[in-house]
């Protein structure tokens, strides 16, 4: 081997200044590549967890609207039951079916209190158009009863907060 043949091996092995920048440039793009797939990684991991729970959510409120419409479409049965006990004759409650027919109203009623049906309190408290409809009104001299509640003449119910019917009232009035 000639001495410019040696020259040009050592030349070729001794890395030049411009290699070690552009791997070091290589390493920052990489580096910098795998910062943005994190990041829009850690975006979408994200946006699928409130995804999820938007759905639930939606869900949830899919099983209370139908769950409120089904009670909703029972209560004429409850209140059928209440009239029929509010007006069962003294001599017919002793009887054992009788018995058996108001057990039946009173599981019912468990059911959908457990449901989380709420009865609307109304007699003697202030007139609330949120929570009563009047329908009668009474002419009353006593001032301390005008706007008051005087009859209750339908059972108001509530569900999850919000009124599910109104209690039909009957109201004090001035004259």
């Amino acid at each position: 081997m000639t001495e410019d043949t040696v020259t040009e091996v050592r030349e070729e092995e001794e890395p030049t200044p411009a290699q070690p920048q552009s791997l070091e440039e290589q390493l920052q793009e990489a580096k910098a590549q795998a910062a943005e797939y994190l990041d829009g990684w850690q975006r979408a991991r994200a946006e699928f967890a409130n995804y999820k729970k938007r759905i639930e959510a939606e869900r949830e409120e899919w099983t209370r609207l139908a769950n409120g419409a089904l009670i909703y479409q029972l209560l004429p049965i409850l209140d059928d039951f209440q009239r029929a006990e509010n007006t069962l004759p003294d001599n017919l409650r002793r009887l054992t079916w009788v018995d058996g027919v108001l057990l039946i109203m009173r599981k019912f009623q468990a059911i959908l209190t457990a449901a989380g049906l709420e009865t609307i309190q109304a007699q003697g408290q202030p007139f609330d158009p949120q929570f009563h409809e009047a329908v009668l009104y009474e002419t009353v001299s006593d001032p301390a009863l005008e706007n008051q509640v005087l009859e209750e003449l339908q059972t108001g119910y509530m569900l999850g907060g919000k009124v599910l019917r109104p209690t039909l009232v009957k109201v004090g009035k001035s004259e």
